[in-house]
């Protein structure tokens, strides 16, 4: 099977410089990166830390002047560049970074064309956001080291308290677990065998069609069947034996207990 081609376009005024690894990495799991492209005013100092990580990762700088105070030509630019990968038919798919709103009608507009949008940002992304793309990972979730170091900078500037407790991070931006839950047992009610097994990895793809936010690893989980396992669901493995490429390998099944 041909890997997606991805176009990987980053707002650089909403993100940073320790994310973009977490992010590369999560596009790469997904796909093939053809563009990488971050948008932003770079004669501001405020983006000189970014300089030595996009070279490392070879994303080209994309130069936006910010022309007038408080309008964010940056956002125009990334939208404009966007259509104009998209109408040049080289890509499968647009991983957009950014915890922005205004990027809302261009991830519909591009899903609309038939592409896989993968949105990547920070807990506080709005719902519209989160809600047009294809799937949304965010990036503190599943970096929680570089996210717990961010809070207590903050903590820093905002107190002179010394705390030995490391700040919480609250998981408030996913889909209630409960919910999930819920979607999980009547996926397997409406699909499953006689026996009332279902294949994992079907259900996985029902919950990311319907909750676009949805990955186990926010809510502190390293793999989907651990996620089954610990919320209530029994799951088996068997052998794969169609797999050419991997004999050894198995296929998961769940079941409601």
């Amino acid at each position: 099977m041909q890997e997606k081609r991805f176009a990987v376009l980053f707002d650089a005024d909403n993100n940073s410089k320790d994310y973009i690894k977490t992010v590369m990495d999560e596009v790469t799991d997904e796909g093939v990166v053809t563009y990488k492209r971050m948008y932003g005013d770079w004669t501001n100092s405020n983006l000189k830390s970014m300089k030595d990580i996009i070279l490392e990762y070879s994303i080209t700088p994309m130069q936006q002047y910010a022309y007038t105070t408080g309008k964010n030509s940056t956002d125009s630019a990334m939208i404009i560049d966007a259509m104009d990968i998209l109408y040049t038919g080289k890509v499968d798919g647009f991983c957009l970074v950014s915890s922005d709103s205004d990027f809302t009608k261009l991830a519909s507009r591009l899903r609309e064309a038939g592409m896989y949008v993968i949105g990547m940002g920070k807990k506080q992304t709005p719902k519209a956001f989160v809600a047009a793309c294809n799937r949304f990972k965010f990036v503190d979730l599943i970096n929680e080291e570089v996210a717990k170091q961010e809070i207590e900078k903050k903590v820093k500037k905002t107190t002179a308290k010394k705390t030995k407790t490391k700040p919480k991070i609250e998981q408030n931006s996913t889909t209630p677990l409960e919910e999930v839950k819920r979607a999980i047992a009547k996926i397997i009610e409406d699909n499953s065998d006689e026996n009332g097994w279902l294949l994992a990895s079907l259900v996985g793809n029902r919950l990311q069609n319907k909750y676009s936010d949805f990955d186990y690893r926010n809510y502190g989980y390293k793999s989907f069947t651990d996620f089954l396992n610990k919320t209530g669901f029994e799951t088996k493995s068997i052998q794969d034996l169609n797999n050419k490429k991997n004999p050894t390998g198995s296929l998961v099944y769940v079941k409601i207990k």
